[in-house]
C-alpha cells in the first residue's frame, strides 16, 4: 500500500529534522516524512533545492503534502512548486500540530485530501 508523504519544510534543519522524528514515533515507519530544512551550506533559512529533493524522496505514489514553518518557507515552497507537475500540496495548517494530525492520517492509508483536512483541522484544536 502507498501511503501520503509528508514534506517539513522549515528555516531550521533540526526543526525540521526534529519534527520528522516525532512524526516516525506516532505514524510509523511507513509514511515517508522528509525533512527540507535550512540552507544547502547549513544556515537557517530555505533552499529550493532541498525542498524539491524532499517532495521526490517523499513520494510514495499516494501524493505529498507539505507544510511550511514561516513566510519565506511558503514563498520558496510555492516557487518549486510552480516548476513541478501538479500534484504536491502545501497546506496552511500549524507546523507541529499540522503534521502530527497528518501523519497519523496518513498511517491509516488515507488520501491525500484527508489527510491534508486532518492538517488544516489542527489549527482549531486546543491544547488544554
Amino acid at each position: 500500500m502507498a501511503y501520503v508523504g509528508i514534506v517539513l519544510v522549515s528555516h531550521s534543519s533540526s526543526l525540521a529534522s526534529g519534527v520528522r522524528d516525532l512524526l516516525t514515533q506516532v505514524a510509523g515507519a511507513d509514511v515517508r516524512v522528509e525533512p527540507a530544512g535550512g540552507t544547502g551550506d547549513g544556515g537557517l533559512g530555505t533552499s529550493a533545492e532541498k525542498i524539491e529533493a524532499a517532495i521526490a524522496r517523499a513520494d510514495a505514489g499516494a501524493g505529498v503534502l507539505i507544510l511550511a514553518d514561516l513566510g519565506s518557507a511558503v514563498l520558496t515552497t510555492r516557487a518549486v512548486l510552480a516548476d513541478l507537475p501538479d500534484g504536491p500540496l502545501l497546506v496552511d495548517a500549524p507546523f507541529v500540530e499540522g503534521a502530527v494530525a497528518a501523519a497519523v492520517l496518513a498511517s491509516t492509508g488515507a488520501d491525500l485530501a484527508t489527510v491534508a483536512d486532518a492538517a488544516r483541522e489542527a489549527r482549531d484544536v486546543g491544547k488544554f
